[in-house]
């Protein structure tokens, strides 16, 4: 499971036209399922990445999470996270999740993110999405299982 974070002022999901969500201050989330992956990986990173401390504190320093500062997560499926692009020149997702369990461990992602105390929105799996952010900093990790 590789999850790439992204610290955002405001970030949105827009879909077919339409705003499909949107959060202000928070982290901006795209999740990529690998085959292998299960509950207990996702459990994992919902709750590393809503104590990570990467938001300012009154020093300047990274020292506060999400739950300090009472910030919101826009969660996206984002499968090309798991493509491999080791040879050739075209992408390889060999890596990636069948569609169905991709979906129920995105799905599970989310309700482990609220169940860790942080308000979620979020996009629609499988649908192409356009995504505003912008960013605070920036400040970018990707972090993986």
């Amino acid at each position: 499971m590789k999850v790439l974070i992204q610290r955002v002022k405001r970030a949105s999901v827009t879909i077919e036209g339409k705003i499909y969500s949107s959060i202000n201050s928070g982290i901006l989330a795209f999740v990529g399922i690998e085959k292998g992956d299960d509950k207990e990986k996702s459990e994992k990173l919902a709750k590393k990445i809503v104590n990570l401390r990467i938001f300012s504190d009154e020093n300047g320093k990274m020292n506060l999470s999400l739950l300090n500062t009472n910030g919101e997560m826009l969660i996206v499926s984002q499968f090309t996270l798991c493509g491999d692009c080791k040879k050739g020149t075209r992408p390889s997702f060999d890596k990636s999740a069948s569609p169905d369990i991709a979906n129920e461990l995105y799905e599970y992602f989310i309700n482990q993110v609220e169940f860790n105390g942080v308000k979620t929105k979020h996009g629609k799996f499988g649908a192409d999405m356009e995504v505003s952010i912008i960013n605070d900093g920036p400040v970018t990790f990707m972090l993986e299982d």
